[in-house]
């Protein structure tokens, strides 16, 4: 007789974390579900949940632990047991830090694999290495966390920050929940539905635009004139709360005094606009009140990323909508919990002068130094220094993500590969990076571990639905395995195993990881203007920082400012002319996220090639229909990329669409037809952002033209 069982458990199909019920007959998961009763998702699933199934079922998945017997990327493989791979990884890694210290050891992880960013910072903590980040640590969340930690002490623009339920005015800039994270897009459209107004800031007409009430359809990469704009029209217009800026806010004169260099007429030339919209979308956000702005990863990846989100987390400050009902929260959990992220707080991270030593420590402080809210080092600064030996030798990288698909300026980072005495890959999928490994380690997927997990105000237990795959391990697992091999005992004081870790995260609320497992969700309830209770916001001063002394001690403008993009239609305009397109990228389209997902055939009938979106009237005068494969190419880099065009009406004829991240894992290792498709191929690491190091992709230039035959 069959056996079936229905396991209540939380997916990780990306970011968003959402409740789901997961059907396993006979020890095979047939069926993912959504959970109404998740306090966060309440049912909402998308595309990538439902195919978890396919990925944990991947023929190609790696299933053993194999090492490479041929020349590095030559595809030659043997499989070993668990305790030669363990034993050699040891061993390296105890070789290295006898003669070159523990720095000389680089660990890696990916945004989307929360497990692997824990257990990569268990190891490297407990090793004592600084050399530890994920990929693209300057260019997604490292500038929010800068920005917004020193303006207001808390992240509370991004997804979950945002009760948009219960606002009256919904902001999206640089967002797109309905397609990158649908739980999120759900709370906006549950608050559209209760009456909410709607603004949108997109260079392209999403879903979201066609139901806004204002859309600015802006240049990319220059929202940090448009910031600047709208905090001229509310400042001058006195449409500010006064009573909040003069009790919680620094440096508001100085920044009146700032935002008189941009009004509306000039931010309009900039951005593409009309001056009356820019001024009827900030009057808006400023008098119906609740607002929220909800921000994502699009205002990352410019040349002023971090000044820009700054100049956006001001708009909540004077507008007195941090921290309230309706508009953007501050972090809350279940009091005592200890969420995912801890390692990055002061009291669990190594001493300042240690941290010092951190690879890009000294170019970018407030990204990677002791005064860093999180502290990782900069990812392609570790490129650098893997080619260069300079601050000091990497002899050892372990990564659970693919820093080939995902860093800028892929050849070096295939440089860096082929110069790494040793490296280690653990993850779900036999990668471009994989390939190009001494050992691969096979990862475990969320349906096959048991674990804890948070969002805002609740905390979530992952309940394992299915036994390991092959010879699978949670990376938590190896993390500690290789602790023990070492000799070296793990920095978190009594935790010595994946369940001490386990019950480490929840003792603080009184119960332990099996109690976790009996309630399934703990929640409480959102306090709001926690920092009256408190009497202070966790800044320096105190209070809103508008003006920031630590900036100025750094060197960078204590204000938020505009910087025009290198190179742009104003600041190159001979350039412009040979690149006529500005240039938009996406790394989450629905089935996707990053590199992730193209191996999935559900996902894949999706989008089975990359496209760039490009305007029908540019495309007719460059012969181009719908459905050709184009070269792309940038003013920076010699070399080009080929992607499938697709007609939209959606752009501005000036701008273009393309999607990131791209490789064919059905074609032959070890490139898998990335150097074809890849963005990152272009793109360099310098210029980049000067705070954070962020690498810059929107509002960059490009041009486009029709691939030959012979070329395909």
């Amino acid at each position: 007789m069959s056996e079936e069982k229905r396991v209540r458990t939380v997916c990780h199909g990306c970011h968003s974390l959402c409740g789901v019920y997961v059907t396993v007959r006979d020890g095979v998961a047939v069926k993912i579900e959504g959970d109404l009763e998740h306090p966060y998702s309440q049912g909402m699933m998308c595309a990538k949940g439902y195919a978890q199934l396919q990925q944990a079922y991947n023929p190609a998945r790696p299933k053993y632990p194999i090492k490479r017997v041929g020349k590095r990327g030559e595809g030659k493989w043997q499989r070993i047991s668990w305790d030669e791979a363990l034993g050699t990884i040891a061993s390296k890694f105890n070789e290295a830090i006898k003669e070159y210290g523990p720095h000389s050891i680089a660990l890696h992880s990916g945004g989307n694999t929360r497990r692997a960013i824990q257990a990569m910072y268990v190891l490297g903590h407990s090793i004592g290495t600084t050399s530890i980040c994920w990929t693209d640590a300057h260019y997604c969340w490292g500038p929010f966390a800068v920005a917004e930690m020193f303006t207001h002490g808390a992240l509370t623009l991004m997804e979950v920050m945002v009760d948009a339920e219960n606002s009256k005015c919904i902001v999206l800039w640089g967002a797109n929940p309905f397609h990158a994270y649908p739980a999120s897009g759900r709370k906006v459209h549950l608050g559209l539905h209760n009456g909410a107004r709607f603004i949108v800031i997109d260079p392209r007409f999403t879903g979201g635009a066609s139901k806004a009430d204002v859309w600015l359809q802006t240049r990319p990469g220059v929202d940090d004139a448009l910031a600047l704009g709208w905090l001229n029209v509310i400042i001058n217009e006195e449409l500010y709360d006064k009573e909040f800026v003069d009790k919680w806010c620094v440096g508001f004169d100085a920044l009146k005094e700032r935002v008189q260099e941009f009004p509306p007429e000039r931010v309009a030339e900039l951005t593409w606009l009309k001056a009356e919209d820019i001024v009827r979308a900030a009057r808006m956000y400023a008098t119906v009140k609740p607002s929220a702005i909800f921000a994502s990863a699009a205002l990352e990846m410019q040349n002023n990323a971090t000044q820009a989100i700054r100049a956006i987390a001001c708009l909540p400050a004077i507008t007195g909508q941090i921290d309230i009902k309706g508009g953007n929260l501050q972090p809350q959990f279940p009091r005592g919990h200890l969420p995912g992220f801890f390692y990055f707080r002061k009291q669990y991270r190594p001493p300042d002068e240690i941290e010092e030593q951190r690879i890009g420590a000294k170019e970018f402080p407030l990204l990677c130094g002791p005064k860093s809210p999180f502290g990782p080092m900069h990812p392609p600064s570790m490129i650098q220094a893997m080619l260069t030996d300079d601050p000091f030798p990497i002899r050892c990288w372990m990564f659970c993500n693919d820093p080939l698909m995902n860093l800028p300026n892929s050849r070096d980072c295939y440089d860096a590969f082929m110069r790494v005495p040793f490296s280690v890959a653990l993850d779900i999928n036999m990668t471009p990076s994989a390939e190009l490994c001494d050992i691969v380690l096979p990862s475990a997927m969320w349906l096959e571990i048991d674990e804890v997990t948070d969002r805002q105000c609740c905390v979530v237990r992952r309940n394992k639905a299915i036994e390991l795959v092959g010879e699978c391990k949670d990376e938590m697992w190896v993390a500690f395995e290789l602790l023990n091999r070492m000799g070296v005992k793990c920095w978190l004081p009594g935790v010595e195993s994946v369940d001490d870790y386990n019950n480490f995260r929840t003792r603080g609320m009184g119960i332990d990881f099996e109690e976790l497992g009996r309630r399934h969700v703990i929640t409480c309830a959102p306090e709001y203007k926690r920092y009256e209770q408190f009497g202070s916001f966790k800044t320096r001063s105190g209070k809103v920082e508008l003006y920031s002394e630590t900036f100025k001690e750094h060197g960078y403008d204590p204000l938020p400012n505009y910087v025009e993009p290198p190179e742009s239609p104003f600041s190159t305009p001979e350039l412009y002319k040979e690149y006529p397109f500005v240039f938009v990228p996406s790394g989450t389209r629905l089935p996707y996220v990053h590199s992730m997902g193209r191996n999935i055939p559900w996902l894949r009938e999706l989008i089975p090639h990359p496209e760039v979106d490009i305007h029908p009237e540019p495309a007719e005068k460059l012969g181009i229909k719908d459905g050709d494969w184009v070269w792309i190419e940038i003013p920076s880099s010699k070399e080009r990329i080929r992607m499938k065009a697709r007609l939209s009406l959606m752009l501005d004829p000036r701008v273009v669409h393309l999607q990131s991240h791209w490789w064919y894992p059905e074609k032959p290792g070890p490139d898998h037809g990335h150097w074809d498709v890849n963005i990152n191929k272009l793109i360099h690491a310098r210029p980049c952002d000067p705070i954070t190091g962020g690498t810059i992709l929107t509002g960059s230039l490009c041009k486009i033209y029709k691939a030959k035959e012979d070329e395909l």
